[in-house]
């Protein structure tokens, strides 16, 4: 496919197309497979039906949950804005993991965000509380410091001590649930960016080195699974979004429990080249997952 035709391809289909160029080794044709794939991909219905498939394909919730284990899921619910916005992750995608997790047999299921705007508002306004708690999970603040506990980010460059979420640090299991989006500051927010909000002072970020700490988040506890919601993307205006923003309406979902990967793939999907991103190559050069997508078992699906 020359440039031409790619952007034709792109303005067409919109950037959820762009799954189809991302390389690797794709494993979507093969009906015997001997393990699961590093990485899905999957497009094409409502975010509760792309999980399904999608966790489906990497060997069910109970590849990553055990009975009677606890599970913090960590959606982004940092904006008092409402679901079609697109600033906060999808809450019937929140909803469906809740869902799995109880099924496969978890104690508890926690989650949470330490939000930007009033974190009251924002749990209501992205109804990720509500839809949370009507599959059985239990929804806690991360409004004070209290709830943190000071951690040593081990060979952090900059990020080198930390105060995190008690629920990241004492759960059995740690799904990441962000929303893919711009972002004004990081060029892009995903698996890892999303980290930000386990942590107390999100503002020391800013002030030393944004991508140097993105990617030193990575090295206390990396998630068990990332999820990244795909179903609408916020082109322009992030990560808070405005009456001026652009979206495309993807319908995409991306999986996997490299999150290096899974933000390298959500590069692909913005139509971007992971190398664009700082953090990617940052956290990548320190061992924390593999950028490049060509080295990877990576299955498409289309529902």
């Amino acid at each position: 496919m020359d440039r031409r035709e790619f952007f034709r391809t792109m303005t067409h289909y919109g950037l959820g197309a762009a799954w189809l160029l991302w390389g690797g080794r794709d494993t979507f044709a093969q009906e015997a497979r001997t393990r699961a794939p590093d990485l899905v991909a999957v497009k094409g219905g409502g975010p509760d039906a792309l999980f399904d498939a999608g966790i489906a394909a990497l060997g069910g919730m109970k590849a990553f949950v055990h009975r009677g284990q606890t599970v913090v899921v960590k959606p982004n619910i940092g904006w008092d804005q409402p679901p079609e916005t697109a600033a906060n992750t999808n809450p019937s995608l929140v909803k469906r993991i809740v869902e799995h997790c109880l099924d496969a047999g978890a104690r508890k299921v926690y989650v949470f965000d330490n939000s930007c705007d009033s974190w009251s508002l924002c749990y209501k306004s992205s109804m990720i509380e509500r839809y949370a708690k009507e599959a059985g999970a239990e929804v806690v603040p991360a409004n004070a410091s209290g709830y943190f506990q000071e951690v040593s980010f081990p060979g952090a460059r900059t990020l080198k001590k930390a105060r995190v979420h008690e629920l990241v640090i004492e759960s059995d299991v740690f799904i990441n649930v962000p929303v893919l989006k711009h972002h004004s500051g990081a060029g892009m927010t995903a698996s890892m960016k999303n980290l930000m909000g386990v942590v107390w002072d999100r503002q020391f970020f800013h002030r030393n080195d944004l991508h140097q700490c993105i990617a030193d988040a990575c090295l206390y506890r990396k998630p068990d699974l990332n999820v990244i919601d795909a179903y609408r993307i916020m082109k322009t205006g992030g990560p808070r979004g405005y009456q001026s923003s652009s979206y495309d309406d993807a319908e995409f979902q991306i999986l996997s429990a490299d999150i290096v990967a899974a933000d390298a793939a959500a590069a692909r999907t913005m139509g971007f080249e992971p190398s664009r991103f700082g953090y990617i190559v940052k956290a990548a050069a320190a061992g924390s997952g593999q950028a490049d997508i060509s080295r990877l078992d990576v299955r498409r699906i289309s529902l």
